[in-house]
């Protein structure tokens, strides 16, 4: 055998580029997913049947526009909303893609930067980056006027899609602890509350839009955002159709800049995360010695009361913070009830009124209070031995809903007077929001020891099987009995204005505040003795999830 045959079997077979590897291992993936059961497999055909007719809609109605004085506003908006969707898709939706999580290939001996080269490549892979080009490609079809506007929109097109894949990446690799954490499942279970809003927003925008020469009102947007990168790469077809060749140099300039700083602070987390241990426990471990080496308690335990009304308090509002279930629905509560006043005053017919919306919301948290500790309920159960204890045990719970309860509606009965206005209802508002609260917390406390339910911990139903009946009788019969108890403060206001005597409406504060405080007191008392009594049944009924 020849030296020269000898050197050729020694050389090393080729390995097998790591972008293909990676593009097949997202395939698989995908193919894989779908193989687990039929329902997610309609379910992944009919999102992307919505997103293909989805992006055909907007595309079409893009290409109806060309030629608008005001499209480009509108094409850089699009995208602009486009490159957010993207930078907050790994934050709420974590594990919608398995290759998001960058800490499964630590174990592989692979170089950062070809690393990152083969992730961006399988990142544009599947339906999300296909409903992506055809957007971006509508808004450049929108905007594009002349041979030299469409050869710009080529590498446009490459750049608005490359930009946000990289920013998803990138964000994803900064934030894979948190979404790998308690907090982050949290945040993924909030997801719910920021579509409501975004829904919400886009209702307004929508009908905002559909006025006369709607698309003018986004011009004073479109004029910031066309130099905010990756939108200024659509603003740079646009000017490169208008001859500005100058600006449509810079916008692209400015996509590309962004681009490469992406894929720098991409490289930079991706090789800190390989490289640096999971130091999560020993992290918490500090913490723990650090605790227990303080002196007393710490943050808000210090502010509150000693005894029986403390602790419960602080277990409450750690519950609320904690428990993924009760933070969302005190998340949905303080969400919603702050942007009803605000859809009302964008659409023009508001009223100061739609402040009652925040007291009504929150104070529905008193509602079903035993039903969020689960069977852990028969700890607290084993603390109340008379109906002393059951009447300090729900005025603490009381207590912690008001801590958060009567600044927040304060807050949004002040902005509701700032926004809708007028002032001079502010008193009143604010005096029968007070009291609303209180009814609510009064009937709530009741309903608790009556009605009690179950919350399942797992899933993302919150009630348990067989006791829905009793969840939507205790809600509504409570919220019923609440608007009983504050009919004479509804019947002193409207006897104030048919009497003509709006210079005594200021009264309404204090009676309000007196009151509402007065028929939660009497509510607590009227509780107290049947938590007492009910206790067996109370633990049967929330230990069933």
């Amino acid at each position: 055998m020849s030296s020269e045959s000898t050197a050729v079997a020694a050389r090393p077979a080729a390995a097998p580029s790591p972008t293909a590897v990676f593009v097949r291992l997202k395939l698989s993936l995908m193919r894989n997913g779908l193989r687990q059961s039929t329902g997610r497999t309609l379910a992944y055909v009919g999102s992307v049947l919505v997103g293909l007719l989805f992006a055909a809609g907007v595309v079409l109605g893009l290409t109806a526009l060309r030629g608008n004085a005001h499209v480009g506003a509108l094409a850089v908006l699009l995208t602009g909303l486009l490159t957010l969707g993207w930078a907050v898709m790994p934050l709420f939706f974590p594990a919608s893609d398995e290759t998001l999580d960058p800490t499964r290939l630590v174990m592989l001996p692979l170089r950062p930067r070809p690393l990152i080269v083969s992730l961006l490549v399988a990142s544009l892979v599947g339906i999300g980056p296909f409903v992506t080009l055809a957007l971006v490609t509508g808004a450049v079809i929108a905007v594009a006027n002349g041979a030299v506007a469409a050869v710009v929109g080529v590498p446009a097109v490459a750049l608005v899609v490359l930009v946000c894949v990289s920013l998803a990446r990138a964000v994803a690799t900064a934030s894979v602890r948190l979404l790998t954490s308690r907090r982050g499942r949290d945040l993924a279970v909030l997801s719910g509350l920021f579509v409501a809003i975004g829904a919400q927003g886009v209702n307004i925008a929508a009908q905002r839009l559909g006025r006369p020469d709607g698309l003018s009102v986004l011009e004073p947007l479109g004029d910031v955002l066309r130099w905010v990168p990756p939108a200024s790469a659509i603003s740079a077809v646009e000017d490169a159709g208008n001859g500005a060749y100058g600006r449509a140099a810079a916008g692209l300039a400015l996509a590309a800049l962004a681009l490469i700083a992406l894929l720098w602070w991409w490289q930079r987390t991706l090789t800190a995360l390989m490289t640096s241990p999971d130091s999560s426990t020993l992290q918490a471990v500090e913490k723990d010695s650090a605790r227990r080496s303080g002196t007393g308690e710490r943050g808000l335990a210090r502010l509150l009361p000693d005894g029986r009304t403390g602790t419960v308090m602080l277990r409450t509002l750690r519950y609320a913070w904690r428990d993924p279930k009760s933070k969302m629905s005190w998340a949905t509560s303080i969400g919603v009830g702050l942007l009803v006043p605000i859809v009302s005053s964008v659409q023009g017919n508001g009223s100061i009124y739609t402040a009652f919306s925040a007291s009504a919301l929150l104070g529905m948290q008193m509602y079903n209070q035993f039903g969020q500790d689960t069977s852990a309920f028969w700890m607290v159960a084993s603390t109340i031995a008379t109906r002393r204890d059951a009447y300090q045990e729900l005025r603490a719970r009381a207590l912690a809903l008001a801590l958060v309860a009567v600044p927040y509606v304060t807050l949004v009965v002040v902005g509701s007077a700032a926004l809708i206005g007028p002032w001079s209802d502010f008193v009143e508002v604010y005096g029968l929001s007070l009291a609303v609260l209180g009814a609510l917390m009064a009937t709530g406390a009741l309903s608790s020891a009556v009605f009690p339910y179950s919350i399942p911990s797992e899933g993302n139903k919150n009630v348990a099987p067989g006791q829905g009946a009793i969840a939507w009788f205790s809600l509504f019969g409570g919220v019923l009995m609440g608007a009983v108890l504050c009919a004479p403060l509804l019947a002193l206001t409207i006897w104030l204005h048919v009497a003509d005597l709006h210079a005594m409406l200021w009264i309404l504060l204090p009676v309000g505040a007196v009151y509402g405080a007065l028929i939660a007191e009497l509510g607590l008392r009227v509780a107290a003795p049947r938590v007492a009594r009910r206790l067996p049944e109370i633990l049967g009924a929330v230990s069933k999830g």
